[in-house]
């Protein structure tokens, strides 16, 4: 029983490891090389030539705007390899590219993203939460009772009462044939600060194309929203989903 435990641990280990982002053995200049041929053979009909989004694409959600995507390399390599959908987005329109390309190729690519049109984003995300209002004490201790509550209030009706993109409200809109999309927060790849970010602003300002994602900023000052970002990051990441 003990072997087939340490077997276990050990495959996933080396199963995370093989999937991580790496640049480190790898020629800087040659990674931007392939990465912008397979940019352009595979990513610039969607994305466009310099990731403003190929607005013609008949599709029914349209492609990220690669210059404002909040991803990391690490990011945008995992949802390259595996698909948006693996990592909470109900539409699989974002394919998995790891039955097309090896690790390295696929490296490659992402570097060539966030080298090309995310050049600015560690600096933007930086200067953003520097100018955010941080929690106090008293705002940790109640951080993850008022996020829960305001969650269950204003994020549920789109994202599900568990963070699971299902709801009346989404149910309701392919009735009405005006889609809407929210991902399933128990899957998202996005961590507790890009989730604060990414509620405060909307989804527009990060590169969606719709803008159903509103931007909180508004109606929920930067503790609420942390709070809420807290709550997601903890207690909704950390359910299951069968799905």
């Amino acid at each position: 029983m003990i072997k087939v435990i340490l077997s276990t641990l050990l495959f996933f280990s080396f199963s995370f490891a093989e999937s991580k982002f790496n640049d480190h053995d790898l020629d800087k200049e040659e990674m931007l090389k392939v990465g912008a041929r397979l940019y352009k053979n595979t990513c610039a009909a969607c994305h466009g030539k310099n990731g403003e989004t190929n607005r013609e694409m008949e599709l029914v959600v349209k492609p990220r705007k690669l210059q404002k995507t909040i991803l990391t390399k690490e990011q945008s390599y995992q949802i390259i390899k595996h698909g948006a959908h693996h990592f909470g987005a109900h539409a699989d329109i974002m394919p998995a590219f790891k039955y097309v390309y090896n690790n390295e190729q696929l490296s490659s690519l992402a570097y060539y993203i966030s080298h090309s049109f995310n050049t600015q984003r560690e600096a933007k995300i930086k200067k953003l939460l520097a100018d955010s209002t941080k929690l106090s004490l008293d705002d940790k201790k109640a951080a993850m009772r008022v996020g829960k509550k305001i969650f269950q209030k204003k994020c549920a009706l789109c994202h599900g009462i568990n963070g699971n993109g299902e709801s009346e409200y989404v149910e309701q809109s392919k009735a009405d044939e005006n889609f809407i999309y929210p991902y399933k927060l128990s899957r998202t790849l996005l961590d507790e600060d890009q989730i604060f970010l990414y509620a405060k602003f909307g989804g527009h300002y990060w590169g969606t194309d719709k803008d159903d994602m509103p931007s909180w900023k508004r109606k929920l000052n930067d503790v609420k929203l942390r709070s809420v970002a807290e709550y997601i990051q903890k207690e909704i990441k950390t359910m299951s989903d069968p799905k």
